[in-house]
């Protein structure tokens, strides 16, 4: 993913970056951070429970198909998570947040984050098969743990004095390490693997979370123009949404309740 550490950024003059409790256009810049990131989420969650909601049915449908006794899929639902439709909405994703990134610096504001809620809305759809494997109350209690950590997380690595800079190529070694478990065991399904897996990225995604924030924070330039400061919102806002996706669906496999 690109850098934008020093995304448009001029040779700032000594004591440019005022301290946080001080310095009205930095408080307004993470605002807009952690509104975008907010927007995001709840666009995707919009997207994967209308996506639920449209794909089944409480009582057999024509051309659907039973997944639980009380659950039948709908023939949408039949498309999008039985066919081949569902690795289109598994990859989209992918495909859509390294446009962004690799782009992001020939958008306007507006382009930018038009993409990122596309991005969001269709995390949204692959995510909406939560809904079929864990119950509504659980999926519920585990995004306010993950929202309660993650504001904790960022919270402290917005106001800390130490730099944790340092801890940017351990967590990317742990993420990396995560990404090839994740692959291996779909091959070996193995429950302990699952289990150790969840467990590591927790710590690699709060660790990212406040690792993140402090990159974010460092991020911001008071003599930023409109345009600049608005990229770096938006990819900040990526990043920041990134990391509380991948740890709510972490913990959801860790704490979460199977129907």
């Amino acid at each position: 993913m690109a850098d934008y550490r020093n995304y448009g950024a001029r040779v700032p003059a000594a004591g440019s970056r005022a301290d946080a409790t001080i310095d009205p256009g930095l408080r307004a810049y993470m605002l807009k951070v952690y509104n975008l990131m907010a927007m995001g989420l709840a666009i995707t969650g919009v997207a994967a429970y209308g996506l639920f909601m449209m794909a089944t049915s409480g009582a057999p449908v024509e051309g659907g198909a039973q997944v639980r006794p009380d659950l039948w899929l709908t023939p949408l639902g039949v498309a999008v998570f039985t066919s081949p439709l569902r690795w289109v909405l598994m990859l989209a994703p992918l495909a859509l947040v390294f446009f962004l990134s690799f782009r992001v610096h020939r958008m306007s504001v507006g382009a930018a984050q038009a993409t990122f809620w596309a991005y969001a809305a269709l995390v949204g759809l692959s995510l909406s098969t939560i809904f079929l494997v864990f119950t509504q109350e659980s999926i519920v209690q585990v995004f306010f743990i993950t929202a309660a950590t993650f504001g904790a997380l960022s919270l402290w690595g917005y106001t800390t004095k130490r730099d944790i800079s340092g801890w940017g190529s351990f967590l990317f070694m742990g993420l990396i390490g995560v990404v090839i478990a994740m692959v291996v065991n779909i091959f070996l399904a193995s429950s302990a693997l699952g289990f150790a897996v969840s467990v590591i990225g927790v710590l690699v995604f709060a660790g990212l979370t406040a690792y993140d924030t402090q990159r974010i924070k460092e991020m911001y330039y008071e003599g930023d123009d409109v345009l600049a400061g608005g990229r770096k919102a938006v990819m900040g806002a990526l990043s920041l949404y990134l990391n509380f996706i991948n740890m709510f669906m972490m913990l959801l496999q860790l704490f979460g309740n199977r129907e």
